[in-house]
């Protein structure tokens, strides 16, 4: 049954393939030319800037913390744990990237498409161009949790509580990059908008969104820090939370089930180890399917 457990992660890589050749499609696509690209690669270089910056910050904390785990950290499997969180660090770090950088890429081809081919050719490119974020963020979490739980569900037989034990240092680590990004982008976001309003509706009496006040590619800046990156991280949290929390109810409920023969019994049905490392799989078999169905409706 074991063997199966790895077709998690393969999904993730196929969703992250596909997710990949949706973003090469919406590149290609005309960008516009003289001061709309100008203005539209302005907002991407603000965007990613601050994403490095923001990350290089992150990366200092997470080490702390991640040395915290591996050197004091007193549960069983706790250096494991810290591999676990850095490797949710960097996850989720990946899908606020990637969502970013499309999220740029993608609204100045929006504008483009709606000026010269209409409202329908501009819904398909912002649809695509937000289907690469979410299925980045459903990607990466099944690579992640996949792959934790295929190489250590197996670590103690008959203690596949400790699966879920390792597994909560990925979400620790994915909730560290969420908290950043969120807080750290709305922050950005509010500060540049009301600049940008004091400045240009306020001082100099203009509309808001105006190109010539320099504050609005800020605020832009801002709304897709804000809105791309922080969005995206902190549903990867709450995506992989999700699974993590049922993976660790099912593990309890087998722990406490577990016998000194290596049997189980749940609801009063015999049932062997390998059955009760099956219910814990279950929630990734479902996202698995789930990842399967948001491909087939994109």
């Amino acid at each position: 049954m074991s063997e199966m457990y790895i077709l998690t992660p393969v999904a993730g890589i196929i969703g992250l393939i596909i997710a990949g050749v949706i973003l090469a499609s919406i590149v290609k696509k005309s960008g516009g030319e003289g001061r709309v690209a100008q203005i539209a690669e302005q907002i991407q270089r603000g965007a990613m800037v601050f994403m490095k910056r923001e990350f290089m910050l992150i990366s200092l904390f997470a080490v702390v913390i991640a040395a915290a785990l591996f050197f004091f950290q007193n549960a069983a499997y706790g250096k494991l744990q810290a591999g676990a969180f850095l490797f949710g660090c960097i996850a989720s770090s990946f899908a606020g990237f990637v969502g970013m950088y499309t999220a740029t890429k993608a609204n100045v081809r929006t504008t483009i498409a709606a000026k010269d081919e209409g409202s329908a050719a501009a819904l398909s490119v912002a649809f695509f161009g937000g289907s690469v974020m979410g299925l980045t963020v459903a990607s990466m979490g099944l690579i992640g949790l996949g792959t934790l739980f295929y190489m250590f569900i197996d670590v103690a037989p008959g203690e596949t509580s400790h699966v879920a034990e390792i597994m909560e240092g990925f979400a620790m680590g994915a909730s560290l990059v969420a908290l950043f990004y969120r807080v750290g982008g709305g922050i950005f976001t509010k500060a540049a908008d009301v600049g940008a309003d004091l400045v240009g509706k306020v001082e100099a009496g203009i509309p808001e969104d105006d190109p010539r006040n320099p504050g609005v590619i800020a605020d832009n800046v801002g709304d897709n820090v804000g809105d791309v990156a922080g969005m995206g991280s902190d549903i990867f949290e709450s995506y992989c939370g999700a699974q993590i929390a049922t993976i660790a109810i099912a593990g309890a409920v087998a722990a406490r089930a577990v016998t000194e023969g290596g049997h189980v019994l749940l609801d009063k049905v015999g049932a062997t180890v390998d059955q009760a490392q099956s219910l814990m799989f279950l929630p990734l078999a479902l996202t698995t399917v789930g990842l399967f169905c948001s491909l087939l409706g994109i």
